[in-house]
């Protein structure tokens, strides 16, 4: 195996250079906290993992020319597409956090993300650990390298990826429009009760203005809304763990579309 790799290095470069890209973007292990050189080590075993089951291309006769560069790049932004699919998909578990963040309350407390290394509303930062708990209960790492990484190394290469730029473009599209409608649907119970209790409120400010709404909304907005998510985590975690599955089979769906039938 070794002495097959050495004699194909072109080829197992481009496989590596897609794993090291897929990596740098796909949710989790994209993370600054994981040492570069693991990332690099990781993208290499993959790549040695997968060498022997890799679709053919054509490499140039002169390797490390211009056109080989070109394959680079197109390789490396295969494994973009791929890790920023995903990413999408895994953002719906914080934007549902936000949705409701501001009508509970909590709107104007942020924590930093050391995932993502961004700001991040409490709750979107709550929901966000629990999709990452969830996204490593359902094999999320598994299925990425499985039925990501190593079926798009099966099925096309650079070459067929142009070819089908089209349909790359309307997927992920498609992937961005439904990260709302899982983020809506998902926060949609807790958001609604939010709404109803702040209609609750001004029913009341109106009926009864003497009483200081201001300092008592927020403490009952803020405990109608920790007991919902509490009656309705394992609800949560079924479409949590719904969202990551339906993103997997979409993502090997367009894998299987592009390449050839596996």
């Amino acid at each position: 195996m070794l002495e097959q790799i050495l004699a194909n290095a072109p080829l197992y470069l481009l496989i590596a250079v897609r794993a090291l890209a897929m990596i740098e973007v796909a949710p989790l292990i994209s993370s600054d906290a994981i040492p570069q050189v693991t990332k690099v080590a990781l993208a290499g075993f993959a790549a040695f993992a997968v060498f022997p089951q890799a679709a053919t291309i054509s490499l140039p006769a002169e390797v490390f020319n211009l056109a080989y560069l070109v394959l680079v790049i197109g390789e490396a932004f295969i494994g973009i597409i791929i890790g920023f699919y995903l990413t999408i998909i895994y953002s719906a578990f914080s934007s549902a956090g936000q949705f409701f963040s501001l009508q509970m309350g909590f709107g104007a407390s942020e924590t930093y993300d050391p995932l993502a290394q961004i700001e991040n509303p409490l709750m979107g930062q709550y929901l966000n650990l629990i999709g990452m708990l969830v996204f490593l209960s359902v094999d999320g790492f598994q299925q990425l390298f499985l039925g990501g990484f190593q079926r798009s190394v099966q099925a096309f290469n650079v070459l067929s990826l142009v070819n089908a730029r089209n349909g790359i473009l309307l997927t992920l599209l498609k992937g961005l429009s439904q990260l709302f409608i899982d983020a809506l649907v998902m926060s949609m119970p807790i958001l609604g009760t939010l709404f109803l209790v702040s209609l609750a409120m001004g029913l009341l400010s109106k009926a009864a203005p003497q009483m200081n709404l201001l300092t008592e909304g927020f403490p009952i907005s803020i405990t109608v809304a920790f007991f919902l998510i509490m009656a309705t985590m394992p609800f949560l975690v079924e479409a949590f763990a719904y969202v990551i599955n339906n993103g997997f089979s979409l993502l090997e769906k367009l894998i299987i579309s592009i390449g050839k039938p596996l």
